[in-house]
């Protein structure tokens, strides 16, 4: 279960976590009319810090404008300024951070163009999604028997609350056979993502990830590794990737806001490499963690000081 902090932002005000309520027959309930964003506000020694907050509002705001709801009544840097006064108000030193725009109360029918779009915005603490010895000794999962959306069917590029009725189904049948989590396939047979992350898989010393046309979504820490990689001198390639690969790759890993970047130590009960984390994972889990920790230079901007009058440091 959650635990409820006191306050959740909503079309421009804040209300009380119990008040956040909406009618039965919003328009999201039955036709999954939502997109929405997961971000990560970390505790650094400067002060709590939102990874990456304008790439995800960026995506946000490009989400919804693919499902033909432009006009959400704040600007990104107004969206932006809420999400930072969230942390504020609710006076979170790091915790997890859910904008979403939906549609609301009023006709009902496919036609979604006439119901009322609603912005809401909360925050909450969690964990280590797969779990915090995940980070180290690496998770078990299957291939997935469902495949991810097709193209022209559910757009990937957006993060949709329908989308992830596909994600449920990935994830509750890894569980139920024993995994941490899935790895769908695309519609032609190459991999795709985890349910609710990217992949990588390391060969020779070279990334390989699937590239966007895979139907998978663009994953904010996604491009984060890719950024760390290239710094790091490690050789990465976006390009389709065959199942097989994942069976004989020297290295897998998934990456995401909530899993971070979280090793896989077998496929379909077939060891990993060593069967726990390998190099090319542990190299960019202490990058990426130095910046999100505030221990290393935050050279691409990608924290944003929660108060205004947080040392230069965390900036």
């Amino acid at each position: 279960m959650l635990t409820p902090t006191e306050k959740i932002w909503h079309n421009g005000r804040f209300i009380r976590w119990e008040e956040a309520t909406i009618h039965v027959l919003s328009h999201v309930v039955s036709y999954g009319t939502s997109v929405f964003e997961g971000i990560r506000c970390y505790a650094t020694p400067s002060g709590p810090a939102v990874f990456r907050l304008r790439e995800h509002v960026r995506r946000l705001v490009d989400s919804a404008k693919i499902y033909r709801m432009e006009n959400l009544g704040f600007s990104a840097a107004q969206l932006a300024e809420a999400m930072l006064e969230v942390v504020r108000v609710n006076k979170m030193d790091s915790c997890y951070i859910r904008p979403m725009v939906i549609r609301g109360y009023g006709e009902m029918g496919v036609n979604p163009l006439k119901n009322p779009i609603e912005v809401y915005i909360a925050c909450w603490s969690w964990g280590k999604y797969l779990g915090e010895e995940a980070l180290a000794e690496g998770v078990d999962v299957c291939v997935s028997s469902w495949t991810r959306i097709a193209p022209n069917t559910l757009p990937a590029l957006a993060k949709a609350g329908a989308n992830y009725m596909n994600s449920q189904l990935v994830k509750m049948e890894a569980l139920a056979n024993g995994y941490s989590e899935g790895i769908a396939l695309d519609a032609n047979g190459y991999v795709s993502e985890g349910s609710g992350e990217n992949i990588f898989v390391v060969r020779d010393g070279k990334i390989h990830t699937p590239p966007l046309g895979a139907s998978v979504l663009p994953g904010i820490t996604r491009d984060s590794v890719l950024t760390l990689a290239r710094e790091l001198g490690i050789p990465l390639v976006e390009t389709i990737i065959p199942r097989e690969m994942l069976y004989i790759a020297d290295e897998v890993f998934f990456s995401g806001t909530a899993a971070e970047i979280t090793p896989i130590r077998s496929i379909d009960r077939i060891p990993i490499g060593k069967g726990r984390r390998g190099p090319v994972a542990e190299k960019l889990q202490k990058e990426f963690f130095a910046v999100i920790n505030g221990t290393r230079k935050d050279q691409h901007g990608w924290l944003s000081p929660v108060h205004a009058d947080q040392p230069a440091a965390a900036r």
